[in-house]
């Protein structure tokens, strides 16, 4: 398991405690280390077009390095060369755009981040996407969208799953539960001596905070993104409400690996898991079709199913030398080449393709819980985060929600301060 493979889609933000999207696959994936650059241009196109570079970060899905040059040396429009980056990508990617190094076009966890847009390192690919914005996922469009200008053409997108066992709930007696009372009374009904009812995290928390959140009808932002979306009777309820569950002994809190691996949920270790997309592959070796996927339950009475989901988007350098064919490539690529697309989904893992209309063609999400889970991304996927909601946020609302949660913190107390502060960042960040 490979944490920074999808450490990008950061639910709050920044730190783990609140979760981030993370998929599987070793560190190395069985793909070279090497971080140099490689020609992937057709040799036509290095004799007439334009010399561009691309940066990916590592994933960790065996034959995405392959796949990804080989889309670009297809382009006959220009020379690309690929550069596949090992180690922290962001950290690298952030110094690259501060000197003269700068790729053309690169990857963005969720597109590119606010700094790089008011620094003006990003290019405005509102019309470069034109009419096509309508094929791509509403939710995650808006996400790369600032102030009515797209800077991020989505690539492929990673989502969060309560995974569970057909049979275990019906030997129970349960229905797989759309409600958060119907999570609790499921975890409880299904834990044995042997199996847990539901397993979130080793801490008891993992990622869930976000989720409750969204299933509370409440978001990280208010509409206007000039204060928090969370202070609310709903939120410090489902909070209220989650801690009931911490502690009732239904939730599995030791398993073999962490939420984002989906091995407890295919050991058996848990009869119910918050996991990721991009365990189902592993899950179906191991359980065949013994298991359904479903969003998050609804939470109190305002709340609705919901999920979180990611994905990277796929920027041009506002100040690179080719800035209009790193546009008609990048367009090409993430707009127009479907069939890579399709590839790039389906191939390396299991995903969802950022065009919704392009889900039917990938082998894994065409029937059974694949099938469900594009379904689920369209009615209920919400994005990991806003574009605004930055680290510091995230690591004052992760500390308030563990208070509140193991330390029996009062919520409407606890993120008050934390209300404080995110107003205080947003201004700080709008400048």
């Amino acid at each position: 398991m490979n944490l920074n493979r999808r450490t990008f889609i950061s639910l709050t933000g920044a730190a783990v405690a609140t979760g981030t999207l993370a998929a599987c696959g070793s560190n190395k994936g069985g793909i070279s280390s090497d971080s140099s650059p490689s020609p992937a241009g057709s040799g036509s196109a290095a004799a007439s077009g334009a010399a561009l570079t691309q940066w990916y970060h590592e994933y960790g899905e065996p034959g995405t390095q392959e796949a990804v040059k080989k889309y670009a040396a297809a382009y006959d429009k220009a020379k690309v060369t690929v550069k596949w980056n090992v180690g922290d990508y962001a950290k690298l990617l952030s110094a690259a755009l501060l000197t003269n190094d700068i790729p053309d076009v690169f990857e963005s966890e969720m597109g590119p981040s606010i700094d790089m847009i008011k620094a003006g390192q990003v290019a405005d690919l509102t019309d470069v996407i034109g009419d096509a914005k309508s094929r791509f996922n509403a939710e995650l469009m808006n996400r790369m969208t600032y102030e009515g200008k797209i800077y991020g053409i989505p690539q492929v997108v990673d989502m969060h799953l309560l995974y569970y066992r057909k049979s275990l709930l019906e030997k129970a007696g349960v229905q797989p539960p759309k409600t958060f009372e119907e999570l609790v009374a499921a975890a409880k009904a299904v834990k044995t001596a042997d199996i847990g009812g539901l397993f979130v995290g080793n801490d008891g928390l993992g990622p869930i905070a976000t989720a409750l959140l969204y299933a509370s009808g409440s978001s990280q932002l208010n509409e206007d993104r000039t204060a928090a979306g969370f202070l609310n009777e709903n939120f410090y309820q489902a909070l209220t409400d989650y801690r009931d569950l911490f502690n009732s002994g239904a939730l599995l809190q030791s398993a073999s690996k962490d939420w984002f691996d989906g091995s407890p949920f295919a050991n058996e270790e848990t009869a119910m898991q918050w996991g990721g997309l991009w365990s189902m592959t592993d899950i179906q070796k191991a359980l065949g079709d013994d298991f359904g996927v479903l969003p998050f339950p609804a939470v109190g009475s305002a709340g609705k199913q919901a999920t979180m989901f990611g994905a990277f988007g796929c920027c041009v350098a506002a100040k690179g030398k080719n800035v209009e064919a790193a546009k008609e490539y990048a367009k090409w690529l993430w707009v127009d080449q479907t069939e890579d697309q399709v590839d790039f989904a389906n191939n390396y893992g299991t995903h969802v393709p950022a065009q919704p209309e392009l889900a039917p063609k990938c082998t894994k999400l065409a029937e059974g819980p694949g099938k469900d889970a594009a379904q689920i991304l369209t009615d209920f996927g919400k994005p990991a985060s806003d574009i605004l909601w930055s680290g510091a946020m995230a690591d004052s609302f992760a500390a308030a929600v563990s208070n509140v949660v193991k330390k029996k913190a009062d919520p409407a107390k606890e993120l008050a301060s934390v209300g404080t502060k995110i107003t205080a960042e947003l201004k700080r960040i709008k400048g």
